[in-house]
């Protein structure tokens, strides 16, 4: 608990740091700079809509047959699912890619996994901005349910920040996490609701794109965001519990495996 709170405590500063570092890194040298983390969303939800919503002619029951209402409810499963994927795919081989870091014993390698999840929440935050823009000029309205999206992501931020710090850990001993971690993220939009409405599967599949963590976050956003509605406020609860205990398994684990990463490395 006491590193826990040192973490948004006395390292505060530092983190604040990294994180910038680490958003202004990932655009060093493009022409755009940080403009991408507003053009990349955009060309995103122009491929998939193409694709699933043109070529494909899906469409999302209880919606209009608009093009546009299509795009809007695809968009929002993809910025749910595009902030956990960024996090899966990079959180293996943090401290992997990071020996210099592990062999100083004062540097607090507990805030790396922290950076990387407020990193993706600052991408996620930029593709929102997108979608209130596209949803006002396809749709012409703004969503006041948009302020309280907060508080859905906030449980889905400390599950996978709990995620980061397993991961991280496992992944100086399991080289091979890194390898299956962008196969997981595939897998783990297929099979949630961001593509595929659930309630058009037939029963037996539904099971599995329920159990996916990710469906039960995307139907809270499209309740706030596009359909106008209130979220499950019971269910956002129990989901917030869960995932903080998987937080702190995340960060006993990565606690108690801290201790051979120089030896590993």
């Amino acid at each position: 608990m006491t590193g826990l709170t040192s973490i948004f405590g006395k390292h505060r500063n530092l983190l604040w740091e990294l994180v910038r570092r680490d958003v202004l890194g990932r655009y060093r040298g493009a022409s755009f700079g940080i403009f991408w983390s507003l053009l990349s969303p955009f060309l995103m939800l122009v491929v998939y809509t193409l694709a699933f919503g043109y070529v494909l002619k899906a469409r999302w029951p209880g919606a209009s047959d608009n093009l546009g209402d299509f795009a809007m409810l695809l968009f929002i499963g993809l910025i749910v699912h595009g902030f956990f994927a960024e996090c899966l795919t990079r959180s293996p081989s943090l401290i992997v890619s990071s020996p210099n870091l592990v062999k100083r014993i004062v540097f607090p390698l507990e805030l790396m996994p922290v950076v990387v999840t407020i990193s993706a929440l600052f991408h996620a935050c930029m593709n929102i901005v997108v979608f209130l823009l596209v949803n006002f000029l396809l749709r012409h309205e703004l969503p006041m349910g948009a302020l309280l999206l907060p508080v859905v992501f906030l449980p889905l931020a400390i599950g996978v920040l709990g995620m980061g710090w397993l991961l991280s850990s496992l992944g100086v001993y399991l080289r091979d996490i890194s390898q299956v971690a962008g196969v997981v993220a595939t897998a783990m939009l297929f099979l949630s609701s961001a593509i595929v409405p659930v309630e058009t599967l037939p029963e037996h599949f539904q099971i599995i794109f329920k159990l996916n963590p990710l469906t039960f976050i995307i139907d809270q956003a499209r309740e706030l965001l596009f359909w106008g509605r209130m979220p499950d406020w019971l269910g956002l609860a129990m989901y917030a519990l869960g995932a903080t205990l998987f937080a702190a398994f995340g960060y006993a684990v990565f606690q108690k495996t801290r201790t051979g990463f120089a030896d590993v490395l």
